[in-house]
């Protein structure tokens, strides 16, 4: 039964659990920063191809797009061909694209390399949330998910810093390439590390109940702006840093390449914030934290608007702040809460079909962040009236 199971489930402490932890943080380090190394790169993308801010943005908002799609299905797929292959798959595809990508001849070669990028990596975000829930012990399956997370965090950061340093020195092709390698390397130790599958079960696919289940998200009454939080939320943070690279770089600036890529390393504030508001969510509520947050995000915002250099880093570092405790600490608190009144199972929030509604931010605001600003007020009106 379900306790024979549990008994036979990776446990703390063991070579397997180790070996599961190695290759999460692996999977999480390679996954975002292969995602997110373009992002200082948009100002070179637009001197080398002609192609204005908006345009260079799409080198990001693609993927993300075709990311947020694809990953419905890979779920899917991932039931029938299993956890493992899928994964090491969109590991070892995903970084040879964007090895590709560096030698990329044209603007439009670029985005199909990235475009292709998107689709491959659907096969690992919510894929590796399941397998940790299928192959992992309940009591030990936290530092697991905890561990991936860590590593996505450290690798968007990591991939921003290490394209954009390196392209300020020899290019923004060293600079992509430079990310790929390590993908590459991440992929290696990934399909190394993982233990094969020991309770999976293969599923043929079911497009119909897929989309049925889907469209019972959105019935909901609350998780539909849930979604859109993280929707808005999303989409306004990544735009801020697509283009702020722009400004810093023209008069009065003139910040090297390297040292726009120096501003990822404010992510740590995010990662800071995202453990202690969390807590302080649990003594003074979730509400109060989320207004703050949304009060520090419009200082932060405005604070950019000023003319110091060291209070556009202020700014972004609020933004960073209040973004992290918004999506991450907040949101999936209040997933984790409905999931509990309504007896729904916590996993849903590592199902493919949930991430969804969430990933097409930068996709949406990215390219056109007026078109997002235009969206905003009404739906965030709204929202506030749901809180």
């Amino acid at each position: 039964g379900a306790q024979t199971l549990q008994a036979e489930c990776i446990r703390h402490g063991t070579p397997a659990f180790r070996r599961v932890n190695a290759a999460m943080f692996a999977a999480g380090l390679s996954t975002f920063g292969l995602l997110y190394c373009v992002q200082p790169l948009m100002p070179a993308f637009s001197a080398h191809y002609a192609v204005s801010a908006a345009v260079s943005a799409l080198s990001l908002s693609l993927t993300t797009g075709i990311l947020a799609i694809a990953m419905l299905f890979a779920g899917a797929v991932s039931d029938r061909l299993g956890r493992a292959r899928v994964m090491n798959f969109a590991l070892l595809t995903s970084a040879m694209l964007v090895l590709l990508s560096a030698a990329a001849p044209g603007w439009h070669a670029l985005l199909l390399c990235r475009a292709l990028l998107g689709l491959t990596l659907s096969g690992l975000p919510a894929v590796a949330m399941t397998y940790l829930s299928e192959e992992m012990h309940a009591d030990s399956i936290g530092l697991g998910m905890g561990l991936y997370i860590g590593g996505s965090a450290i690798g968007g950061m990591g991939g921003r810093l290490l394209a954009g340093v390196a392209a300020d020195f020899w290019g923004w092709r060293i600079g992509i390439a430079a990310v790929g390698m390590s993908g590459l390397l991440a992929a290696l130790v990934f399909a190394r590390a993982l233990p094969p599958s020991r309770h999976f079960q293969a599923r043929a696919l079911d497009l119909r109940a897929l989309a049925m289940r889907c469209a019972g998200l959105f019935r909901d009454a609350a998780l539909p702006w849930l979604f859109a939080q993280g929707f808005l939320l999303l989409g306004a943070f990544v735009t801020v840093y697509n283009y702020l690279g722009y400004r810093l770089m023209a008069a009065p600036y003139h910040l090297s390449q390297a040292e726009v890529g120096l501003i990822f390393t404010l992510y740590l504030v995010g990662t800071f914030s995202s453990a202690w508001m969390g807590q302080l969510a649990g003594r003074v509520g979730r509400r109060r934290v989320l207004w703050t947050a949304f009060v520090l995000m419009l200082l932060g915002v405005a604070l950019t608007l000023l003319g110091s250099l060291w209070l556009i880093g202020l700014g972004v570092a609020l933004l960073t702040f209040g973004f992290s405790v918004d999506t991450r600490s907040s949101a999936v608190g209040w997933d984790g809460a409905l999931a509990r009144t309504r007896h729904r199972p916590r996993r849903c929030i590592c199902s493919p079909i949930t991430w969804v509604p969430v990933w097409p931010a930068p996709a949406a605001a990215c390219s056109t962040p007026a078109g997002a600003g235009a969206a905003s007020p009404r739906s965030l009106a709204r929202w506030c009236c749901w809180v």
